[in-house]
């Protein structure tokens, strides 16, 4: 039997919050084009993601992707940090 394995989901965002423990809210913007009007528009989507390290912080750009539900609103796990966000 041939076996199938299922590519997991990912998506790229803004870290917009680092204060639950080992998790990471992760804002992720997606451009679409009005289906009436034709204008492009923004839609947002805030996901919780597992961060094991607490590594990240707030401002970073960071690639997660899809994983089983690890709590109730967390079903995504951080893959990697793409940029840091900048010390002020």
């Amino acid at each position: 039997m041939g076996e199938q394995t299922k590519t997991a989901r990912s998506a790229t965002g803004r870290v917009v919050s680092n204060k639950m423990n080992k998790t990471i809210t992760v804002q992720v913007d997606r451009r679409i084009r009005h289906p009436l009007y034709g204008k492009i528009i923004t839609r947002r989507s805030k996901l919780h993601a597992h961060d094991e390290g607490n590594e990240c912080k707030e401002g970073d750009l960071v690639v997660i992707e899809e994983c089983r539900p690890l709590s109730k609103t967390k079903a995504w796990r951080l893959v990697k940090v793409l940029e840091r966000a900048r010390e002020v």
